[in-house]
């Protein structure tokens, strides 16, 4: 009879854990999606933190996921320290230079997105403003009708 094996070797403990550190890491650049989107688009903290509860259920969901196929359903606290670990050396090392990478970019962007747009907000706040002043003088040149009651 062949009794199935109950403990990881040491090896195979090794190679989960660092699976978990590049998981991190991975993690880290999902997290960097996040952060551009609150650079680009300014967030109420309300919507801030409805992204951090999706970013930690899709971080749970791997969890399960991996511990499923990689570990025999079995989930060890290691897999967790090394997601943290993995994602906190990318957020400090990479994750740093792709956010000020990221920020050079999207002010650059907004800078030549204004250059192109100016003309364009010019020319609608001339059209709003010829709008509301002959709405105005049509306001005003409307003679209100005579009440004359012999008619």
């Amino acid at each position: 009879m062949i009794v199935p094996e109950t403990f990881f070797s040491t090896s195979e403990e090794l190679r989960l854990f660092f699976l978990s550190c590049a998981a991190g890491a991975v993690f880290g650049i999902y997290y960097d999606f996040f952060r551009t989107l609150r650079l680009t688009i300014p967030h109420h903290s309300f919507f801030v933190f409805a992204e951090d509860i999706i970013f930690l259920a899709t971080y749970g969901i791997f969890l399960s996921s991996f511990a499923s196929a990689e570990a025999r359903g079995e989930l060890r606290g290691y897999y967790v320290i090394g997601g943290i670990i993995g994602f906190t050396l990318y957020f400090f090392t990479i994750g740093r230079f792709v956010m000020r990478f990221m920020g050079k970019i999207l002010s650059i962007s907004k800078g030549i997105l204004n250059t192109l747009l100016k003309p364009i907000f010019k020319l609608w706040s001339k059209i709003v403003e010829i709008t509301k002043n002959a709405v105005k003088s049509a306001k005003n040149s409307a003679s209100p009708l005579q009440n004359n009651d012999e008619m």
